[in-house]
């Protein structure tokens, strides 16, 4: 059992997906996407050409493939589908995940979808991906052999794909496997791991047939009795934006029983990593400082605040809560850190006012606490100025305070 079928592999058929991935199909791509000609007529162009399908499957490859630069540097010449590229992993953080992984030795990547974290495993050794879908298994295959002609980092061999049910894989036959269960096998979202396809029922069963296992999960994922004790739980976040919860077992995981928080920067070689210690939470703050900072959405996600306040002798402005306050500045690209400028009860009127007497314009909003939306508040609050900050809306008791602040970089 593996990914679910997408809805584009149910729409046309595998051969119209074959001929996609072929010689025929790609100077047809690479025309239409350089086209600048109106939709009508580049549909009717293809329409001399190929089938309504085909037709379709042209189009939307070329903005799919315009989306996906932001997760592949050789996304222009990759193939997707649009559920497969939404749950791929992209290059840097399936990089990073793949340096856990043994050096030349067999792996393998099942639910592989459109082959996000396989093309990172082939750089490694050799990979194989399974997938049951497949057009999926046929799209990672062409993807796999994208990496090896040179469009991204060159692995020694173009990883094997095969379509099969996870269930007969021999996971006895690598040295370690990467699974990325569905989370949508009923066609709706769910962070219930017991209603993942597949469920924990044949992971277990998989890891007592190799216990080395990274399991890819998202950040909110409700997890079966007894892993959190196993495992390793990781939290992976780039660009502010907390991307998955990554389970490790057996000797992939350098910290097992524990949470750890990475945050990854613009290349699989800068990262951060807090991992879960006995710290004390911090003390409260008796006022507010001249900086405030904010935790990485990971470190939130793996509820590791206290570990990394703890860290820099940070207060917290309220207990329990997610800001902290000091009178220096912290470096740190697990903190979102902020210069304080004004502090005063969130009132619209007295709040406008002192934004528009700083001649702000671009407001970054953020909030803790408070039910406020934020897109919602900067229409209400119209600015035009030129000068950017960033508002920080807060609960301290019954009071909700704004904190007018610079980022810091």
């Amino acid at each position: 059992m593996t990914k679910s079928t997408s809805a584009s592999s149910t729409a046309v058929a595998f051969d119209d997906f074959e001929w996609l991935i072929g010689p025929d199909a790609r100077e047809l791509l690479s025309s239409t996407a350089s086209s600048r000609n109106p939709l009508t007529a580049q549909v009717a162009e293809l329409r001399g050409k190929c089938s309504p399908a085909r037709t379709h499957l042209v189009l939307e490859q070329v903005v799919l493939r315009a989306k996906a630069r932001a997760k592949f540097t050789a996304a222009n010449l990759m193939f997707f589908t649009a559920r497969g590229l939404e749950q791929a992993t992209d290059e840097i953080v399936a990089g990073y995940k793949a340096a856990r992984f043994p050096v030349g030795l067999r792996v393998l990547d099942l639910c592989c979808g459109i082959g996000g974290d396989l093309l990172a495993l082939a750089q490694r050794g050799e990979a194989m991906g399974v997938d049951r879908d497949p057009i999926m298994a046929l799209l990672a295959g062409a993807n796999g052999r994208v990496a090896i002609e040179g469009s991204i980092e060159r692995p020694s061999r173009a990883p094997d794909v095969t379509s099969r049910d996870v269930s007969e894989i021999d996971i006895g036959q690598c040295a370690a496997w990467h699974i990325d269960p569905d989370r949508r096998p009923s066609g709706r979202r769910t962070t219930h791991v017991a209603l993942h396809e597949p469920g924990p029922e044949i992971i277990e069963r998989l890891l007592a047939g190799n216990p080395h296992a990274a399991i890819k999960l998202a950040p909110a994922a409700e997890l079966p009795t007894g892993w959190s004790a196993q495992a390793e739980l990781e939290w992976i976040s780039r660009g502010r934006e907390c991307r998955q919860l990554v389970a490790w077992f057996g000797q992939l995981a350098r910290h097992p029983g524990r949470r750890s928080a990475t945050i990854l920067g613009s290349d699989t070689t800068q990262y951060r990593t807090i991992v879960e210690t006995d710290a004390k939470s911090p003390p409260v703050a008796e006022r507010i400082g001249r900086y405030l900072f904010e935790p990485d959405a990971a470190v939130l996600a793996a509820k590791l605040g206290g570990t990394l306040a703890a860290d820099h002798g940070l207060a917290a402005l309220i207990a329990g809560g997610a800001y902290w306050t000091a009178d220096r500045a912290v470096a740190d690209p697990a903190l979102g850190c902020f210069e304080v400028q004004e502090v005063m009860p969130f009132r619209m009127k007295p709040l406008k006012a002192l934004l528009r007497s700083r001649n702000i314009g671009p407001l970054e909003i953020k909030k803790r606490g408070v039910e406020v939306d934020p897109a919602e508040l900067r229409k209400q609050l119209n600015l035009s100025g030129d000068e950017a900050a960033t508002l920080l809306l807060a609960r301290i008791g019954k009071r909700v305070i704004a904190i007018l602040a610079r980022r810091v970089s």
